[in-house]
């Protein structure tokens, strides 16, 4: 898998109302993302900003990768250490500030896993690959602002 890997969207936006971007509250910020052979996906601005809530917003897909990432990261991290996950699920957070100039950022995510392991002999060893997960996480290590992690594991048994 190693060298340099390319992907391809296409993102079309869907809120002409009839006079193009004519004025600040002429449009709707509606988008539809398309990959060939996945399903679409539905976007939009965040509410604040004069989006429809009930379609996914950048800075929600930001958090989404994030959080996505570092899972599947942990997945392989605990099968090399020979960890059995039977469970896991992400509350992340994160944090964005708008400067006022209708410019922005975000300062920090904090992903908070609960992962379940098969046995309690297991946890020790879970915990740590939450290290290499985050070392592995390609999203992680492509923004400029701390992603953190507080992850809870248990035993199933």
């Amino acid at each position: 898998m190693p060298g340099t890997h390319h992907y391809r969207l296409n993102a079309l936006w869907t809120g002409n109302r009839g006079t193009g971007t004519s004025g600040y509250r002429d449009y709707d910020r509606d988008v539809t993302l398309t990959i060939d052979g996945k399903p679409e996906l539905r976007g939009s601005a965040d509410k604040p900003f004069r989006g429809d809530p009930e379609r996914w917003n950048p800075e929600d897909m930001l958090l989404a990768a994030l959080s996505q990432c570092h899972l599947l990261s942990y997945l392989h991290a605990c099968v090399v250490a020979g960890v059995v996950v039977v469970s896991y699920e992400d509350a992340a957070q994160g944090t964005m500030v708008d400067d006022g100039s209708g410019a922005g950022r975000f300062t920090d995510v904090l992903l908070m896993p609960r992962v379940v392991v098969a046995d309690a002999a297991m946890i020790p060893a879970a915990e740590a690959a939450h290290a290499s997960a985050h070392e592995w996480c390609f999203i992680a290590n492509s923004v400029n602002f701390p992603v953190r992690h507080q992850a809870e594991v248990s035993a199933a048994h």
